[in-house]
C-alpha cells in the first residue's frame, strides 16, 4: 500500500541523507524546467495579449462566461493593494518574490526527492518569476483571463497565476500524500 502512495506521489525514499544526494538526482532539472517553462509561456501569452487587445478592453470568447482582456495589477492577487497612488507595493512584492524564490531553492535542497513535490516547486518559481519580470518592466502584473458567471467577476489572472496554484496545489498533495516530503531524512 506504501508503495502505491509512494509511486503515485512521485516520491521515494532513499537512505542517503536528503542534503547529500541534491543535485545528483535532478531535482533542479525538475524545478528550473518547470520554472523555465512556466515562466516563459507566461510571457508569450502575455505579449500575444499586449500585442492583440488595447489596454483597457476585451474579447468575448465564451457569452456569459470567459473573456479575455487587457488589464494591469499594481498589487496583489484579487487585486490588494492596486493603487496607482503608491509605490511602497513593488518593493513589498518584490522582496516577497526575492524570499520565496530562497525559500522554494532551500526546500529544494533539503527535501526528500519527490518529483511531484519539485514540479510543484518549479511551476510556484516560474509563476512568480513571470510576474516579477511584468513588475520590473511595467511596474504592475499583465492579467488577461476573466471568468464571470450571472454577474459575479473572478478577478482577472494569467498565466503565471495559474503556475502559482497548480503548484501548490501540488506540493499540498505530495505533503498530503507523503507527510514529511517536504523535509529531509524519513518520514
Amino acid at each position: 500500500m506504501d508503495a502505491v502512495k509512494e509511486k503515485t506521489a512521485g516520491c521515494h525514499d532513499s537512505s542517503r541523507p536528503a542534503e547529500k544526494s541534491a543535485g545528483k538526482d535532478g531535482r533542479y532539472r525538475i524545478v528550473f524546467g518547470a520554472a523555465l517553462a512556466c515562466a516563459v509561456l507566461d510571457q508569450i501569452t502575455k505579449l500575444a495579449v499586449t500585442a492583440k487587445i488595447p489596454y483597457q478592453h476585451g474579447i468575448e470568447l465564451v457569452p456569459g462566461f470567459f473573456d479575455l482582456v487587457h488589464v494591469r495589477n499594481r498589487g496583489a492577487a484579487f487585486g490588494i493593494l492596486n493603487r496607482p497612488d503608491i509605490d511602497w507595493q513593488f518593493w513589498l512584492f518584490l522582496a516577497a518574490t526575492l524570499a520565496a524564490a530562497g525559500l522554494i531553492l532551500n526546500m529544494t535542497r533539503t527535501a526528500r526527492f519527490c518529483r511531484t513535490l519539485f514540479l510543484g516547486f518549479g511551476l510556484v518559481l516560474g509563476g512568480a518569476a513571470g510576474n516579477l519580470i511584468d513588475r520590473v518592466r511595467l511596474r504592475a502584473v499583465i492579467d488577461f483571463m476573466d471568468l464571470h458567471v450571472a454577474g459575479w467577476h473572478w478577478p482577472a489572472f494569467n498565466v503565471a497565476d495559474m503556475g502559482i496554484c497548480l503548484g501548490a496545489a501540488l506540493c499540498i498533495l505530495c505533503m498530503w500524500r507523503r507527510p514529511g516530503a517536504a523535509k529531509g531524512g524519513r518520514a
